[in-house]
């Protein structure tokens, strides 16, 4: 059967498939394929319907290779994000939009007056941020949305 995910909690590693007819099914981790690690939302997956009284959980599931993987579905792109740390990244516009507000007003600051305290640490943070959106742009979807939203990492 085919679907799309709705959510994936990598934590919990529980998530809800819906199918085009709007049927919901459960999944926990341990129900994923061979080889799966994670699923994003908007993912289109292939899976194993099973049906027990009322509960209905997916098992087998696997990501439909050429499939959307989410860009729609309001989750943080990382063509976005490696853009906005290329061209924005020393004023920390990229992290906001990843949802990193600590390193995010570091990196205003250190934008704003590092140039007029020393020119050193603002260079730094422009080099910084540049680094970050080539590695954004390196890494593949799912690295991307693992590390990145999902994950806590919040430098490089």
């Amino acid at each position: 059967m085919r679907g799309k995910v709705l959510g994936f909690d990598v934590q919990t590693g529980k998530g809800t498939i819906s199918t085009d007819d709007g049927t919901r099914y459960t999944l926990v981790g341990t129900d994923l394929g061979a080889g799966v690690k994670l699923l994003m939302p908007g993912q289109e997956v292939d899976f194993v319907a099973k049906e027990e009284g009322e509960t209905k959980t997916a098992t087998e599931v696997f990501p439909l290779k050429g499939a959307a993987s989410g860009s729609g579905s309001g989750e943080k792109s990382k063509v976005v994000a490696g853009l906005l740390a290329i061209f924005l990244g020393s004023l920390g516009i990229h992290k906001f939009y990843l949802g990193k507000t600590t390193p995010g007003i570091i990196h205003l600051l250190l934008g704003i007056f590092g140039w007029w305290l020393f020119i050193l640490p603002g260079f730094a943070n422009m080099v910084i941020a540049f680094i970050e959106g080539i590695i954004y742009l390196t890494k593949s979807d799912a690295e991307f949305y693992e590390t990145y939203v999902v994950g806590e990492k919040n430098w490089l």
